[in-house]
């Protein structure tokens, strides 16, 4: 990790406003990354309530999952500044243009999880209380500091640390762990690795300059996108048997099955396309992150709406 000047510049400068201050900080909890993370974690309280859950603690509940992920995000913003600085994609971060101290943003990062902590602890319970934290910490330290910069799966299991917020709004209801959240949790590690691969492709030369061995740099196209057409098979596979474990009615297993399919055929369309010869943007590998998004916000809605139907 490279040592920053003591006299590089940050929000609090001489110039800098209140608003750019604020977005600064803001930037660094990467919001559409936390909305991501929102969209499993409400679902699952419903899930898990069969039907609507106190309002108040979906509420509690989701402040400390934007706390404790933007604590998450904020370590890993500062910890990969060099990385970042060196990628097209993130260069315009708040670290790479020096908008704020590293120390400024460590502090950050520990006020948030603190106060991530403390939300889910009084207003919610201890056990999402200690899954946010097994999941920050793992974020942080095992998948930021060691997999992400050594490791061609560093995503695979690096993305056990996105699984949490499923099985954190199921606990907030029951106050325990179920099969049915860890379920959730399976859809969310093998949704991983295709929705991460597809983005790589897309930024290959990117990741290859700043020296980090995503899959997509250390193996040939049609070899990753076999892989992602794997995990895409297995996932849809996984998803299914929410319907009987949870015990769904008809809604949550169509939008499931509808939407997988789409998935596949779009991991089968990018397989096909690397087996031509196609490389990085030549792949069209963004239809299938675009997509992976809306599955995943689509299958997770529907085993919401499903129990309050049925």
């Amino acid at each position: 990790m490279h040592v920053e000047s003591t006299a590089e510049f940050s929000p609090t400068a001489e110039g800098a406003s209140w608003l750019d201050v604020v977005k600064a900080y803001v930037a660094l909890t990467k919001p559409r990354i936390i909305e991501l993370l929102l969209v499993t974690t409400a679902p699952a309280m419903f899930l898990a309530a069969g039907g609507v859950p106190n309002l108040v603690l979906v509420f509690w509940t989701l402040v400390g999952g934007t706390l404790a992920a933007g604590s998450a995000n904020t370590f890993n913003c500062v910890l990969d500044r060099d990385i970042d600085e060196k990628m097209r994609r993130t260069r315009r971060r708040p670290m790479p243009r020096h908008q704020v101290a590293p120390l400024n943003g460590t502090l950050f990062g520990i006020v948030q999880g603190i106060l991530a902590t403390v939300v889910f602890a009084v207003f919610v319970n201890w056990l999402s209380a200690i899954l946010a934290l097994v999941a920050n910490a793992f974020y942080v330290l095992v998948y930021t500091m060691w997999l992400k910069r050594n490791m061609s799966q560093n995503i695979v299991w690096g993305g056990i640390a996105g699984c949490f917020p499923p099985l954190i709004g199921w606990t907030a209801v029951t106050n325990s762990v179920a099969l049915p959240p860890l379920i959730l949790f399976a859809i969310v590690f093998l949704w991983t690795p295709p929705h991460t691969w597809a983005l790589a492709f897309r930024y290959r030369e990117d990741y290859a300059n700043a020296g980090v061995p995503m899959l997509p740099v250390v193996m040939s196209a049609p070899r990753v996108a076999w892989r992602i057409l794997i995990y895409s098979v297995l996932m849809v596979a996984v998803s299914m048997t929410l319907w009987p474990a949870a015990g769904t009615g008809w809604l949550y297993p169509l939008v499931a099955g509808i939407g997988g399919l789409v998935f596949i055929v779009e991991a089968v369309n990018l397989l096909r396309r690397a087996r031509a010869g196609a490389h990085d943007a030549a792949l069209k590998p963004m239809r299938l992150f675009h997509w992976s998004n809306s599955y995943l916000a689509l299958i997770f809605l529907a085993a919401a709406v499903d129990p309050l139907i049925f």
